[in-house]
């Protein structure tokens, strides 16, 4: 879900776009188990699979460029799984060519035209489409009729009322995966700049420029690509009714320019899929939301478009009341992105920071908004979470309440495990993501993040804020704003951020919210 949705960085040019509610019925999760590795397949994960490459792209501009490449030279299947979709947007505006050609429902009518064995599929949630009609998108059932049968955009319908898909997923052949926060739509292309003006970031087919915008999401191969193949087809049975499948005699090569974080190591997938028809709840990923804060020994550092989840929230409180407890730094947008939806998840995030920061009687919380050069907030849309240096992970999970129950999601997450011989390169590999993070943040680079952490001692919240700038780009924490009777209604009663299938006083104005925002 969303309200979900622009400095000048050192970072390295050549890697810079990779690299009070109601409680809920479940028990809670027991922090004793998750001492050791919290990945357990049937709890906290779906699968563990290896990915023989994994990649992670910061922001859209490498990613959207990346996707082209591999789409366009495809064999035989291509699955986008969205929250929205957009045949309008450019993918590579920076490359020199016709405007029209690199849109990318052109770019994928090229590629069914150029191989008789292809197809391609996307799967959009079906109120996301109405969003997208009020952006002038020609309905699904039109745009189908132009296009070969071997490209189908579908919208899916197989939710809970009130509910939404918010999986970002595209798998091509099964060998190739990329899953993350990022939807392929208006309004997310920015690179790592976040500049306050980009002429290349604005709305399609017009100049209307959009806002900085900071996004992650992430690319595997091999084991996992496929696993990934596999939940995407589900999801294209569940909503078509169509069996497609699987393809095992294709293998698609690494885009060579794009650097790998690690090679060979467990991919770890979680889900949230609410319970609907013949679908049982599945919350692997609040499970290990909760677990990896009670695994935590030193920092928790975490990118989010909302703070607005009580058990997490709670489970944050609890682990500040530890004398020798972890850090917590989190990195979230000014505001929700249209006016009810800031009106709950801004509420929400009122509450529980005023809770938080009660609790934080040893001054190991912080909350901070990213700003540009004229210290205009970019709008983070990105889902992440890593744990010391053991645990990195990228979704499309929100740290609200739809992500625990009501939306599906897809998280993956990578392990620098106590027992693993590779330990030390796959902590590195974590650390440094962090580190890169924060230092498009606080525009610095990589190095000078981690030798701030090392010279105050390991402490990630005094690092941080010995890089903090008053001027220019950099974080600044979070004020939180006074709370109206409607604001504070509308988050008591979680009538726009439910956790499970919803009253039909809150489904109505479910809807009307689910219009406005960008998951």
């Amino acid at each position: 879900m969303s309200g979900e949705e622009t400095g000048v960085s050192t970072t390295d040019p050549d890697t810079d776009g990779f690299a009070a509610a109601v409680p809920s019925p479940r028990e809670p999760v027991d922090p004793a188990p998750w001492r050791g590795s919290v990945l357990e397949p049937g709890e906290t994960v779906w699968r563990i699979e290896r990915a023989d490459q994994h990649a992670v792209f910061v922001d859209a501009a490498d990613y959207f460029a990346t996707l082209k490449q591999v789409v366009l030279r495809a064999k035989r299947q291509v699955l986008f799984i969205g929250w929205d979709f957009d045949p309008r947007i450019r993918l590579d505006p920076r490359t020199p060519g016709r405007g029209r050609d690199d849109r990318v429902g052109r770019v994928l009518e090229a590629a069914v035209e150029a191989n008789p064995d292809l197809f391609v599929g996307v799967l959009q949630w079906d109120l996301g489409m109405l969003e997208a009609l009020g952006r002038g998108l020609v309905p699904i059932v039109l745009l189908n009729r132009r296009t070969s049968d071997r490209f189908q955009m579908k919208v899916d319908a197989h939710h809970p009322l009130g509910g939404a898909h918010h999986q970002k997923i595209v798998v091509v052949d099964d060998s190739l995966a990329f899953a993350g926060g990022i939807d392929v739509t208006a309004d997310r292309w920015d690179d790592s700049d976040h500049a306050d003006r980009n002429r290349y970031r604005h709305r399609p087919r017009s100049r209307r420029s959009t806002q900085p915008w900071h996004d992650v999401t992430s690319l595997v191969s091999g084991p996992a690509a496929k696993a990934l193949g596999e939940l995407a087809r589900r999801r294209w049975a569940a909503g078509t009714g169509e069996q497609l499948d699987a393809v095992d005699d294709v293998t698609q090569e690494w885009p060579e320019q794009v650097p790998v974080l690690l090679h060979d190591v467990d991919v770890a997938i979680s889900r949230t899929r609410p319970e609907h028809r013949e679908w049982e709840l599945v919350h692997e990923i609040e499970d290990l939301w909760l677990a990896m804060i009670a695994s935590a020994t030193t920092a928790v550092y975490v990118e989010s478009q909302y703070f607005a989840n009580r058990r997490v929230a709670e489970a944050i409180i609890a682990r500040l009341g530890e004398a020798d407890g972890p850090e917590f730094v989190v990195v979230n947008p000014e505001t929700a992105d249209g006016w009810l939806e800031e009106k709950a998840m801004g509420t929400a995030r009122a509450k529980l920071l005023a809770k938080v920061r009660e609790a934080d009687v040893h001054g190991r919380f912080r909350l901070y908004v990213p700003v540009t050069a004229s210290r205009t907030p970019i709008y983070v849309h990105a889902k992440v979470c890593v744990v010391d240096d053991r645990l990195l992970r990228i979704g499309s999970s929100n740290l609200n309440n739809r992500s625990m129950g009501l939306d599906t999601e897809c998280d993956l997450t990578i392990e620098a495990a106590a027992d693993d011989p590779r330990r030390d390169e796959i902590a590195a590999a974590v650390l440094g993501m962090r580190d890169r993070l924060l230092a498009e943040h606080l525009d610095v680079g990589p190095d000078d993040v981690a030798a701030a952490v090392a010279a105050h001692d390991g402490s990630l919240v005094a690092a941080v804020e010995s890089l903090v700038r008053p001027a220019g780009r950099s974080l600044q924490l979070f004020e939180i704003p006074e709370q109206g009777l409607i604001d504070t209604v509308l988050a008591d009663t979680e009538l726009l951020d439910p956790e499970q299938t919803p009253s039909r006083t809150q489904r109505v104005v479910a809807r009307v919210q689910r219009l406005g925002h960008h998951g």
